[in-house]
């Protein structure tokens, strides 16, 4: 099949990667992320949704002839501006210093909210790449799609600004599933204290629960391929960070679309709810 034919009658899953603050390194989790489930044999694509200040085109190499504007201006169908790299991965790129971008009104965000339903009926899976911060624009895009994975890192800072955009998600929709994949840890330890941290704080004042999808570490290649404008995942190296995103690639190939979902999903090894983490002592992150 083309990478623009319908899933027969089905729907994809649509992933929102946010963060609540800049500098976690969350553009190269979704790039490495996609194409590692694109390794699987899935097709995935990977909207940018920091509007005005995209990059994921850039970090793939690519040079895109449009960007999300002619999407919100009506110019263009959102498949009309997709450009391929890696595996195959799709990618629908934001504009870059492009300040109209930077909020999305009544109009076009009806449209864009469209071609996100219009990009999962040909993709297995869209990860959908927010803006930094907790603004409107960063919400709104979150909240239109099935699924959300919080990333955040060791800092203080990442993992305050982690617990306010899952705050804010779960606000709206208590029973949503957030996930969260801690970035730049220096070893598992170190993921598993972080994670236990937020979630022990959502369990504590929100009354909710998040799911942990694991780790990656800190890694000095995945600087240099951001550097080359080559993804990790593309470059075919054995290293921790490229191990840690097909690990967790293989965690998140299981998910389905909301309306597909008749059980649970068995959580994948590896994986803690907020109740394990309660069950241990909440170590302060080193």
């Amino acid at each position: 099949m083309s990478s623009t034919s319908p899933l027969n009658g089905r729907r994809g899953v649509t992933i929102a990667v946010t963060s609540g603050k800049g500098g976690v390194g969350k553009t190269a989790l979704t790039v490495n992320l996609a194409i590692a489930l694109a390794q699987m044999d899935l097709r995935v694509g990977i909207l940018d949704a920091d509007f005005g200040l995209g990059n994921v085109d850039v970090m793939c190499g690519l040079t895109p002839l449009s960007h999300i504007g002619s999407v919100l201006s009506g110019e263009k169908a959102i498949g009309e501006i997709g450009a391929t790299t890696v595996c195959g991965v799709r990618v629908f790129p934001a504009g870059n210093g492009v300040r109209a971008l930077t909020s999305v009104p009544g109009g076009p965000w009806a449209r864009l909210q469209s071609g996100i339903e219009d990009l999962s009926t040909t993709l297995d899976y869209l990860l959908v790449d927010t803006g930094p911060g907790i603004g409107d624009t960063a919400l709104r895009v979150a909240r239109a799609t099935d699924r959300a994975l919080v990333v955040t890192t060791c800092e203080p800072t990442a993992l305050v600004d982690a617990y306010a955009m899952t705050k804010l998600l779960l606000t709206r929709a208590p029973q949503r599933e957030v996930g969260l994949v801690v970035n730049m840890a220096r070893d598992a330890e170190q993921g598993r204290h972080v994670a236990r941290q937020l979630a022990l704080a959502v369990q504590q004042f929100l009354g909710a629960s998040i799911r942990y999808y694991g780790h990656v570490e800190r890694d000095a290649r995945v600087a240099e391929s951001v550097e080359a404008q080559r993804p990790l995942m593309s470059l075919g190296t054995e290293c921790p960070a490229a191990r840690a995103y097909d690990r967790l690639a293989r965690r998140i190939a299981p998910w389905m679309p909301p309306a597909a979902r008749e059980v649970a999903a068995p959580m994948p090894v590896g994986m803690m709810s907020a109740e394990e983490f309660a069950r241990t002592e909440a170590r302060s992150c080193a």
